[in-house]
């Protein structure tokens, strides 16, 4: 059976943490910040987790490989409850 291939766009746009979740950066923040308030640019500086559907639609279309880290990681924290 053929590799199966990751997405190139996804992996500069997506890291997925030790515990399996999905971080990515906020949207809006290349142009036109003049017209965006001040509290939204300062809160859009920092990465984000996605939320559990759009992590596993991330995980399952575009980061095979790394959907089996998360599932790895998330059996060995259930085994050491």
């Amino acid at each position: 059976m053929p590799k199966m291939k990751t997405k190139s766009s996804v992996k500069k746009r997506f890291k997925v943490s030790k515990s399996g979740k999905v971080k990515a950066g906020s949207a809006f923040t290349s142009h036109m910040m003049q017209n965006k308030p001040k509290s939204m640019k300062r809160k859009a500086r920092r990465t984000g987790l996605l939320s559990k559907a759009d992590a596993r639609i991330v995980l399952r279309n575009w980061l095979p490989y790394s959907r089996k880290k998360a599932s790895k990681a998330k059996t060995q924290t259930e085994g050491a409850k």
